[in-house]
């Protein structure tokens, strides 16, 4: 399963500017490092209120890399 596409589809469907998002990956053997970078404008809705919707995209990251046997942590800017 590729991660990073699957946060780049959950950020895409998010945001009104799908085109400006951008995800840099980062391995070191099962630990996978994700970095969303999305428009200025769309930063707040990928936050959500007092951080609820990112922290539900890292839950579901969070699930699918297990289903892979790995560990991953999203970072937002």
């Amino acid at each position: 399963m590729d991660l990073k596409q699957v946060l780049t589809d959950i950020a895409r469907a998010i945001v009104d500017t799908p085109d400006a998002v951008n995800v840099i990956e980062k391995v070191d053997g099962d630990n996978v490092e994700l970095t969303l970078i999305v428009a200025e404008d769309d930063t707040g809705m990928v936050i959500g209120r007092h951080g609820k919707i990112a922290k539900a995209i890292r839950q579901v990251m969070k699930a699918a890399a297990n289903t892979c046997g790995k560990h991953v942590t999203v970072e937002i800017k």
